[in-house]
């Protein structure tokens, strides 16, 4: 798949709130995650199954889900990048809202990076 292929799936399985989905089927096995350096919620995973497990330790924290979206993607070259905000509440920082931009590099038609900007 080319990145806009990617891209276009990814916002598929995004609005419709699919992100283990999005993992299973679009990341690459040797994929890294990054958050910011010195985040209070996550950090930086690498492998496929590391990224789930980090994902599924944030899930594991949301103690209450208030909304959230995701805007559609913009391609440029081999990454693309879209919008995402959501209130929720975790557990240990009580009801946040975050803001976000997530950044994605396509290689060989799989994601081998995320990185979060907040």
């Amino acid at each position: 798949m080319t990145t806009q292929e990617v891209a276009a799936r990814f916002n598929e399985l995004a609005q419709q709130e699919k992100w283990f989905e999005i993992q299973e089927e679009l990341f690459a096995e040797n994929v890294k995650s990054i958050d910011p350096e010195n985040s209070p919620y996550l950090g930086y995973a690498e492998g496929k199954a590391a990224v789930r497990k980090k994902g599924e330790d944030f899930i594991q924290k949301i103690q209450d889900f208030h909304g959230a979206y995701t805007t559609q993607p913009v391609v440029g070259g081999n990454y693309f990048s879209v919008g995402r905000g959501m209130e929720i509440t975790v557990e240990g920082f009580g009801r946040i809202k975050i803001d976000q931009i997530m950044l994605y590099q396509v290689k060989d038609g799989k994601i081998v990076l995320e990185q979060f900007f907040y």
